[in-house]
């Protein structure tokens, strides 16, 4: 009798032994195929900059990232902690490099398509694009930031981070109530040059700011996927009534230029003194740069305005 049912008992104990790995294991999609992960990853590699974003809010430190030094000059917050090795730029990092750190998972985009098969051999890759024709820059961010809570166990701290960046433009909407400044539009842009400028268009990144804030966009004309578009300063003529905000950096000695320009001082808003200096942002980053422009924006439009760059 016991012999005709050990097999059935086998198989059971079988199962039974599996059972803590089979619950431990979870699988996600991306925009590639899929990734498996029996438990949450210690070593993670970032190949972008919003990646490595929003692993930062989640509390991880990357063990290795791609273009580390310029991360501190360009996106600044959530700020990067020492320690973390760099493994080459964003459109080529080294393979030899990231495989030297065994990571756990690899976080990268459909740039690195071309390179996906490779790092699956690395190890488990998740690629999701926050920048990409046709996609919505907030709520791709918004899916990363979730998504890598759920791999790293983290999901109260992701949507802790997301009530957050609510509440922020909550009250920094409230402020610029209260100072009535929702009364012209906005126009952001960097400067390129002393002629040219890169303005943010209603379908990037940025306009969740403006949309959270209660303010208008005074570039009306949708951007390449990145969400902006290169015009030259007379572009800006037509929006006489609006506020122009400078996000740094700025060119070295551009200031000192643009106040001899003809095509910069005859703008309306330079005569207005409606000119707003905002401090470095990443306008191609995650959640994380809607809560540092919404402040930054806030505080300059409440200081007042000038006739150049600052």
């Amino acid at each position: 009798m016991f012999t005709e049912h050990r097999p059935v008992h086998l198989v059971m104990a079988l199962l039974l032994s599996l059972a803590p790995m089979l619950a431990g294991a979870a699988t996600w999609q991306h925009e590639y195929g899929t990734v498996s992960l029996d438990e949450p990853p210690a070593r993670v590699v970032t190949l972008n900059w919003a990646a490595t974003e929003a692993l930062l809010l989640l509390g991880v430190t990357p063990i290795g990232m791609a273009d580390r030094d310029g991360y501190s000059v360009w996106v600044k917050e959530p700020e990067l902690p020492e320690g973390v090795h760099n493994i080459g730029t964003r459109v080529a990092p080294s393979l030899e490099a990231i495989a030297e750190l065994k990571p756990d998972l690899i976080v990268t985009s459909a740039e690195m398509a071309p390179a996906a098969e490779l790092l699956e051999r690395i190890a488990p890759t998740y690629v999701i694009s926050v920048y990409r024709e046709g996609s919505r820059p907030r709520e791709k961010s918004r899916e990363m930031l979730v998504t890598l809570g759920q791999m790293l166990g983290r999901e109260d701290r992701a949507d802790a981070v997301i009530a957050d960046i609510e509440e922020t433009l909550a009250i920094q909407r409230q402020r610029l109530e209260t100072a009535d400044l929702s009364d012209r539009p906005v126009a952001l842009v960097n400067f390129l040059d002393d002629r040219h400028v890169r303005i943010y268009a209603p379908n990037g990144l940025y306009q969740t700011v403006l949309d959270g804030l209660g303010l208008s966009n005074a570039w009306p004309r949708k951007g390449n996927f990145w969400g902006f578009s290169v015009v030259g300063l007379e572009a800006l003529a037509p929006y006489g009534n609006s506020r122009i905000v400078v996000i740094s950096p700025l060119p070295p000695g551009l200031a000192d230029t643009l106040a001899m320009s003809p095509f910069w001082t005859y703008l309306p808003p330079v005569k207005q003194q409606q000119i707003y200096p905002v401090d470095t942002t990443w306008p191609f980053g995650g959640l994380f740069q809607i809560k540092r422009l919404a402040v930054q924006l806030t505080d300059s439009l409440l200081a007042g305005g000038h006739d150049n760059v600052r």
